[in-house]
């Protein structure tokens, strides 16, 4: 079995690239994956020689959402997955050098989530971004504070009562992606975009990034696991389950 999460670091260049690897069920989010994740941001923090950190997706997607096979499991998996969700999403973003999310594909629902908390985010036009559609009932309360902090309240709030996903191209017109180019020129675009980051001063960019921080919601632990808790919450509901299965079926 391949490795969920690949990081690959060029120590000349100052350049991390971490890669969600379940191509096969589209980059899904599972509890393994997530410690994968969070393994890998703990040896990325360690290394001295790395600048920017670059988030992507193999195969065609960034990430599909969470791994649907959990979402239907018990009450405690179901929170044990959104917890770890908003752990990696909030390591992610506090990390003191900058970060950015390279978007291919969909990225829906957690995908979503983790495509909001980088610094940057690079898509194509034909990008799916957003959540899943409003019939299956789910709530995206744990990414809610990101969105937010990402395109201000009221648009924050008309997108999420909504559900839903919108292209690349309508994700950049409200702030959610911060460029966006032709699908063939993502990985030439998201890698010189780090190599001009990369010749930034260490200790001027992460004091910025610290005092941005300061400057929203996102650093209130308490309101980010309050979050992914009503998330929890509704996904083990009975009326969710019933929904999801009309939707997805048994398997």
């Amino acid at each position: 079995m391949s490795d969920p999460v690949l990081l690959e670091i060029d120590s000349a260049a100052g350049i991390a690239t971490m890669t969600l690897n379940r191509p096969e069920v589209r980059n899904s989010i599972s509890i393994a994956l997530l410690e994968a994740m969070m393994e890998a941001l703990t040896r990325l923090s360690a290394d001295e020689s790395v600048r920017i950190m670059i988030l992507t997706g193999a195969g065609e997607s960034f990430c599909a959402g969470a791994d649907l096979a959990e979402v239907r499991g018990d009450r405690a998996t179901i929170e044990k997955l959104l917890m770890r969700l908003s752990r990696v999403m909030r390591t992610i973003h506090r990390l003191p050098i900058p970060t950015i999310a390279q978007v291919r594909g969909a990225a829906i629902g957690g995908g979503f989530g983790l495509m909001l908390v980088p610094d940057f985010a690079i898509a194509h036009p034909e990008a799916r971004i957003g959540y899943p559609p409003l019939e299956t009932g789910l709530c995206p309360a744990v990414m809610a504070p990101w969105l937010v902090s990402r395109i201000g309240g009221a648009r924050a709030r008309a997108m999420l009562l909504r559900g839903g996903a919108i292209s690349g191209e309508e994700a950049q017109q409200l702030g959610i992606v911060t460029q966006v180019v032709d699908k063939a020129d993502l990985d030439a675009t998201a890698h010189g975009l780090a190599t001009e980051l990369a010749r930034g001063g260490t200790s001027a960019m992460s004091h910025m990034k610290r005092f941005l921080n300061e400057l929203d919601a996102t650093q209130d632990d308490e309101l980010l696991d309050h979050a992914a808790q009503v998330s929890a919450e509704v996904v083990a509901s009975e009326e969710t389950r019933q929904r999801l299965q009309a939707m997805y079926g048994s398997g």
